[in-house]
């Protein structure tokens, strides 16, 4: 795994072989910042990586200069390399140690892009309820996007707010886009 393009760009990113994810490969991500770079100017963007896990694409999001990202994890082994990682290679990422759900009903920020990458093995209500989160609590501002990672058995496209979807294999990822202020 490695950090695929941004002026950190194939830094090498080795979490600890006792974490127990499933990072977005590095095909997948550079398909994802693809359309993502199409859209976006990132060195403008304020991003939230929920789910962030080894912190993958909060670093992609850092190296390609986003102006702000914050990674929420409830894991405390992968919020520590979150970290250390992010000392270590000058990225600026404001971690926090949150069950992702409660966090989600307390936010008081809006951002460019929400990203979020739960367990496959989540329950689709659960998926259902981040989406109506960012949407009923305005979390997006205006054009934002919110980007669900999941895998390609599941299919969001009669979702209110739905944009488009790609997939990769095994993994799907949905756009939906907040096109009011």
């Amino acid at each position: 795994m490695r950090i695929i393009g941004g002026n950190k760009g194939r830094i090498r990113i080795n979490p600890p072989k006792n974490l127990k994810l499933r990072p977005t490969t590095d095909r997948c991500k550079e398909s994802l910042f693809n359309i993502i770079n199409n859209d976006f100017d990132l060195d403008q963007c304020e991003v939230l990586d929920l789910f962030s896990g080894t912190g993958n694409i909060s670093y992609e999001f850092c190296s390609r200069g986003a102006k702000r990202v914050i990674s929420v994890e409830s894991n405390i082994k992968a919020l520590n390399f979150i970290k250390k990682f992010s000392i270590e290679n000058g990225f600026n990422i404001e971690t926090i140690r949150s069950d992702v759900f409660a966090y989600l009903k307390k936010i008081q920020s809006k951002f460019d892009i929400i990203f979020s990458d739960p367990p496959y093995n989540l329950d689709e209500i659960k998926y259902t309820e981040i989406i109506n989160q960012v949407f009923k609590n305005k979390y997006l501002k205006k054009n934002g996007i919110l980007i669900i990672e999941h895998s390609s058995k599941i299919d969001f496209k009669s979702t209110h707010n739905f944009n488009k979807s790609k997939t990769y294999g095994d993994t799907t990822f949905t756009f939906f886009q907040n096109i009011n202020n």
